[in-house]
């Protein structure tokens, strides 16, 4: 599990709590995450949540990269 400092680092760039967090990252280990659908629906999740609009381009690069698995080992030093 991450550190708490992680999510305080997230909260204070996104102003998202660890609640939320928690829950999107719940859902997506409910869920198949190699199920397109299912990734495109957390995206627009996050988006609606941190009240930044993504277009469809960087939506399609993002499904991409998670279905190839093609995700840093160490997401926590992106903030």
């Amino acid at each position: 599990m991450f550190k708490d400092s992680f999510f305080k680092k997230v909260e204070n760039k996104t102003n998202v709590n660890k609640d939320t967090i928690l829950s999107l990252a719940s859902k997506l280990q409910n869920n198949n995450i190699n199920n397109e659908d299912n990734i495109r629906e957390v995206i627009r999740d996050i988006s609606r949540i941190t009240g930044k609009d993504i277009s469809k381009e960087k939506e399609d690069k993002i499904v991409n990269s998670v279905i190839k698995n093609n995700i840093p080992n160490n997401i926590d030093k992106m903030f």
